[in-house]
């Protein structure tokens, strides 16, 4: 199967209601931190905004921040806490043009897309037939690695269990199917134990057999990273020789570490200051032109609600793709609750899942 992206059908701004329609309001960032009255919150999808009479596009957003105008037909989409006093702030809360500010949520949409008013298995679950989703998936990878994508793996320690997706995954690194990794510090450290000491949490990655004193395994793990002085000083040391922090550090892929207030250890390069966390992962998150989340809910609602619906590369509008993969349909199905609506989503194994990916894509 080959991969075509959908055409984006800009807004014909030559229409009355566009062309009659008023500047957008600005107002000053009353102090740090603060946005003045009246604020618009941003969504996923493009959004336009009238000023001197033209309509812009803001290049980039992201779920619920405000938009601050920095001239030059310049709109960025900026969190709270970021804001600065004095940023020049839109306003308004209507997104249908009437107060100069446009949102365009059907641009990507094809005409065969018409959806009948009723009928069967129209949800995502443990039932749902997902052989046409793998097949536009590969599709997709090959053509984000031809064309010069960047794609984006949002991974939960499960990932880092089984002997068979990590050498799968590491594959897809090798391979140039992974540009940036996205994790908290479970994935890393039994990733890291699994090429140290065999295990993950104590079970040997292929057998799952428990070894004695098995519990001891990924703190000592942890302990010995730390006592080199970080990840790569560790793999540098010859202490880890495979699996996926491996790939990432000899393939200079960037990672984000977020941490969690269970994490044990946790590990040098691990996030503990949540907010530091969210920056760095959005540093990654404006790369990504495919966001592929598994088996980490929190992960991927914070990552999700970061990812806009599409990307502007070389003055084009194209969509950005996101995917969550988890075992459970609540997982799956949480993240489209909490507003990412473009999101598509797989219900099965995400140890199952890498394997066939990897698999698939070296043929």
């Amino acid at each position: 199967m080959s991969f075509q992206f959908p055409v984006y059908t800009a807004p014909d701004f030559t229409l009355p209601h566009f062309a009659g329609a008023p500047d957008a309001a600005l107002a000053p960032a009353p102090m740090d931190k603060v946005a003045p009255e009246g604020y618009h919150a941003t969504s996923i999808y493009p959004e336009y905004f009238k000023i001197d009479g033209a309509w812009i596009l803001a290049g980039e957003s992201r779920m619920d921040c405000v938009s601050v105008y920095r001239g030059g037909g310049r709109m960025d989409a900026v969190e709270f806490r970021n804001l600065k006093k004095g940023d020049l702030v839109v306003l308004g809360r209507t997104e249908d043009a009437s107060q100069g500010i446009f949102v365009h949520a059907d641009g990507f949409q094809q005409e065969d897309e018409l959806a009948e008013t009723f009928s069967f298995r129209q949800g995502r679950s443990r039932e749902t037939a997902y052989s046409r989703d793998y097949d536009e998936l590969y599709a997709l990878l090959r053509q984000e690695r031809a064309g010069g994508g960047n794609i984006l793996w949002v991974m939960g320690p499960a990932c880092s269990f089984d002997a068979d997706s990590r050498s799968a995954f590491a594959a897809l690194i090798r391979a140039g199917y992974v540009q940036g990794l996205m994790a908290g510090n479970a994935l890393a450290t039994h990733d890291l134990e699994a090429s140290y000491l065999h295990t993950a949490l104590g079970q040997n990655i292929y057998t799952q057999k428990s070894h004695f004193n098995g519990h001891y395994n990924h703190i000592d793990t942890i302990n010995k990273v730390r006592s080199c002085g970080g990840i790569p000083a560790f793999i540098q040391a010859g202490h880890a020789t495979d699996g996926i922090l491996y790939e990432c550090v000899k393939n200079g892929i960037p990672y984000v570490l977020a941490g969690s207030i269970r994490d044990d250890g946790p590990l040098p390069e691990v996030y503990a200051d949540v907010y530091a966390a969210q920056d760095a992962m959005r540093s990654l998150v404006r790369q990504a032109t495919t966001v592929i989340c598994m088996a980490s809910t929190l992960h991927t609602v914070a990552t999700g609600n970061m990812t806009p619906s599409f990307r502007v590369r070389d003055g084009k509008v194209r969509p950005c793709y996101f995917y969550s993969v988890d075992i459970s349909e609540f997982a799956v199905n949480k993240l489209r609750d909490r507003g990412s609506l473009s999101v598509k989503t797989i219900v099965t194994n995400v140890q199952d899942f890498i394997v066939h990916v990897s698999r698939a894509l070296a043929e």
